[in-house]
């Protein structure tokens, strides 16, 4: 069975946004893959903007190859939406896995663990 994007995004596209996706993830401690306007990708977005976190943003409204990035996501997470969230390479899923991570407090250790933030005390 194919994906969503089956009709949309051939083979070659999917490799290439795959690729690209897993360089930006692999040359950056943390990535939030989000669109502007979705409120979920806003939420760990805020959350990270408040835990002064050091991270990547892709927007995938605003890329060309937006779409086919996250079909790529798709085939590489299993997860479809946004926000699509990596730490240290790795993905940890999205808006509801960083706050229940973030209320737990394993948030935290693992972006301090990642270099990109300092402060461990930091809390909401």
């Amino acid at each position: 069975m194919g994906t969503v994007w089956s009709n949309s995004t051939s083979k070659e596209e999917l490799d290439m946004a795959l690729s690209k996706a897993k360089q930006i993830v692999s040359d950056n401690p943390v990535v939030v893959f989000s669109k502007t306007w979705c409120g979920y990708c806003n939420n760990v977005k805020r959350l990270f903007s408040k835990l002064n976190v050091s991270y990547k943003v892709i927007e995938l409204d605003k890329e060309s190859d937006g779409r086919e990035i996250q079909a790529a996501l798709r085939e590489w997470t299993g997860q479809s939406t946004v926000p699509n969230v990596f730490i240290s390479g790795k993905h940890i899923g999205g808006s509801d896995d960083a706050m229940d991570k973030h209320r737990a407090g394993k948030l935290v250790p693992l972006l301090t663990e990642a270099g990109a933030i300092a402060n461990t005390s930091a809390q909401l």
